[in-house]
């Protein structure tokens, strides 16, 4: 386990919170002096002169460095969420402040909670040792893992058992690693207002396993402190991130038409997202052993947009909404990326493969899925199943191996024979 201080941290980052805060204001009405007195103690950078005081002009250009430099959120190079920012410079201290919440006792961490609530809801979740085997799991998140959120559940209750899944999320950058760790320890940009959801459970319940969404720059510092704080109250926890899928940004311009992608072009854009947060767990790995796996949500995806460019997807009317003929049923459907319809079923697919070391091909009983079972149809939800074994099979930091091909992992098999025996 890492010794650090949750923990020892070296790098560069931003503060992509203050554009959500300039942008709020500058929608309602110009913002006071306190405002902007405020902002000057949290983005120091933000005052260009040095005089120690924060105008507007100086506020409004701090935002638009943070939006890439143009001024303009739509320019080619910032197209989507923000990708250049920095963070506090609390970061690369020894400790966090000595008020974080990670230092304090589980009922106190749990009466900082109870707090926040003002009566609102139980501070604390837990769940008994479920003898399906099922794992007990609390999660952070933004709008690229809430369609495996919301779909899991609904996966597992087919094959006979409930999921145990507390997440504490928000869109954007908001759902981050770095971002839910500040605001539920109550620092730096959230300092003195803490919201620990998940470290009030986390310290005085048992867990089985924690699940991330990535975020640009991401470090592994980032998770340390989460996995830190995890194994200090459950050590025999395990970890999983998702390396998201191929997004427009990483194209120097934005296609005119689906003819620019061709099967390379998708496996090159893969390789490239897949490619850090591989590197990410592995560099985990080196420090907490083989309790850190890849939800492989990116190779699902790039094997799906290659089926469907040898027309194997069924029903799937595009590649991406965003470009060229912006069909409605595509595997994207806007520029930032996030999944078209029907392509939920696939990523929970994903996490459900990882998870549990299973095929989602082996699900015997209908699943409760949302909306109309016309689409995805019977023939589509069956190849989302089959991609999504062969995407956690195929790389070798899911964690999943299947030597027999039988759909059941071998680590899964062996703990099958276990319970039998």
């Amino acid at each position: 386990m890492a010794t650090a201080r949750f923990p020892t941290m070296k790098y560069l980052g931003s503060f992509l919170a203050f554009g959500f805060l300039l942008v709020g204001s500058l929608a309602a009405e110009s913002p006071s002096q306190r405002q902007l007195d405020q902002w000057l103690k949290r983005f120091p950078a933000a005052d260009t002169n040095e005089d120690g005081k924060l105008t507007l002009d100086e506020a409004m250009a701090y935002r638009d460095k943070l939006r890439g430099g143009s001024g303009k959120a739509g320019n080619n190079r910032q197209r989507g969420a923000p990708r250049n920012f920095e963070v506090d410079p609390g970061w690369d201290e020894e400790r966090f402040p000595d008020h974080a919440i990670c230092y304090q006792s589980p009922e106190q961490i749990a009466e900082v909670y109870r707090k926040s609530l003002n009566g609102k809801g139980r501070a604390i979740t837990s769940y008994e040792k479920p003898e399906s085997g099922a794992l007990r799991i609390v999660g952070t998140g933004h709008s690229f893992m809430a369609p495996g959120y919301r779909t899991l559940p609904q996966i597992c209750q087919a094959t006979g058992f409930d999921q145990p899944l507390l997440t504490h999320t928000g869109g954007g950058v908001t759902g981050s690693t770095r971002y839910k760790w500040e605001q539920e320890n109550g620092i730096f940009q959230f300092d003195g207002q803490p919201i620990p959801k998940l470290m009030a459970s986390i310290a005085n319940a048992e867990w089985d396993a924690m699940m991330w969404g990535p975020y640009f720059h991401d470090r592994i510092e980032f998770y340390q402190c989460w996995i830190d704080f995890c194994l200090k109250y459950n050590p025999d926890m395990k970890f999983f991130l998702s390396d998201a899928w191929p997004q427009l940004y990483q194209l120097e311009e934005k296609p005119e038409t689906e003819a620019f992608f061709t099967e390379a072009v998708i496996e090159k854009m893969g390789r490239e997202r897949h490619g850090g947060y591989a590197k990410l767990v592995e560099a985990l790995r080196e420090q907490y052993s083989e309790r850190i796996f890849i939800l492989p949500t990116s190779d699902a995806m790039v094997l799906a947009a290659k089926r469907f460019l040898r027309g194997e997807l069924p029903q799937v009317e595009g590649l991406h909404s965003a470009v060229g003929e912006k069909e409605e049923r595509a595997l994207w459907r806007d520029e930032l990326g996030h999944l078209g319809p029907g392509f939920d079923r696939l990523e929970g697919y994903v996490f459900y493969a990882t998870l549990y070391g299973r095929s989602p091909v082996l699900i015997e009983e209908p699943i409760p899925f949302r909306g109309s079972s016309a689409f995805p149809g019977p023939e589509l939800d069956g190849i989302f199943r089959e991609i999504a074994w062969q995407a956690v099979i195929g790389n070798p930091l899911s964690g999943v191996v299947d030597k027999d091909g039988d759909g059941v992992g071998d680590e899964a098999a062996e703990l099958e024979a276990v319970k039998l025996d």
